[in-house]
């Protein structure tokens, strides 16, 4: 049995892994579906104070209260972000990172730092609180505004720790991807498992099945 904890990107609560989750624990594994502060059924705590840092405690705070000791961390898109610096904080209760179309960050990279410039227009173009971007038009009704400040706050990193890294990449960029440079550079490095999906970036509704054997795999 694996403990899988799956971490939304941005906009997004733990919803958009259903049912993924539901079929992890049909195979007898634990999952838990995390909403970050400031989303979807806790948008009522989005303030210009949500920064990466509280994300990262959202998920390291989880991991101690459930006595989590060999979780496979999974992040989507921004969950990249919060699933390193969780493993950082916390590496004795990591067993392996899956990279789902998503940053891979080192330390004092941002966001902002790692994407392309369409993707920072979009964080440019904050709702009317001035620190919450908003969901783009094709997302799931459900995507509420994402904090600001999730994506420009540099990440701080210690070091490596002893994980499996896996790395599943998105094809079907309609432009393109802000995760090509990423995608490149890792699987030139024999230290990680990367995968690429003929699937749209938000896998785990387009390419279930695929994703669902390539977690289980990285546990």
């Amino acid at each position: 049995m694996a403990t899988f904890v799956l971490i939304p990107g941005a906009c997004h609560g733990g919803w958009c892994f259903r049912p993924l989750d539901d079929q992890l624990r049909e195979r007898g594994h634990r999952a838990y579906t995390l909403t970050l502060t400031g989303l979807s059924e806790r948008r009522h705590l989005l303030t210009s104070a949500v920064n990466l840092q509280t994300h990262i405690e959202d998920v390291a705070a989880m991991l101690v209260a459930e006595r989590i000791e060999d979780a496979v961390l999974v992040g989507h898109s921004y969950g990249g972000m919060v699933i390193s610096g969780a493993a950082d904080r916390l590496p004795e209760r990591v067993r392996s990172l899956v990279y789902v179309d998503a940053f891979v960050p080192t330390d004092g990279d941002s966001c902002w730092r790692l994407t392309n410039d369409e993707q920072r227009a979009w964080y440019a173009s904050v709702d009317e609180t001035g620190f919450g971007v908003p969901p783009l038009p094709f997302y799931d009704s459900r995507a509420t505004a994402h904090p600001l400040a999730t994506l420009m706050q540099p990440i701080r990193l210690r070091g490596e720790g002893p994980f499996r890294r896996t790395y599943v990449y998105a094809k079907d960029w309609p432009t393109t991807s802000p995760f090509a440079p990423t995608y490149e550079r890792l699987r030139a490095d024999p230290s990680w498992t990367v995968h690429a999906l003929d699937s749209k970036h938000n896998i785990m509704r387009d390419a279930p099945a695929d994703l669902l054997e390539t977690m289980l795999a990285a546990a």
